[in-house]
């Protein structure tokens, strides 16, 4: 666990101007030692970022275009 802590705050620090401070404890890690069947190892990362937020608008201006046409509506 202590190795795979080490290298989240390594990229905390290598890349810390996307991190705000305000955030305190803005990085967690978890560990399972036992490996999905037939896997010697897994990882699995879950991000949080306000990205998405372009994608969301785009897709609910499309929603939109669509609804005010009627598009698919039975």
């Amino acid at each position: 666990m202590k190795e795979v802590e080490d290298q989240m705050r390594n990229v905390q620090n290598k890349n810390s101007t996307y991190f705000v401070e305000w955030i305190p404890n803005n990085i967690q890690t978890a560990l399972c030692a036992i490996p999905p069947r037939g896997l010697k190892m897994s990882s699995t990362f879950i991000g949080n970022s306000t990205s998405i937020q372009e994608l969301f608008k785009r897709v609910g201006e499309q929603f939109t275009a669509m609804f005010r046409r009627k598009a698919s509506l039975h």
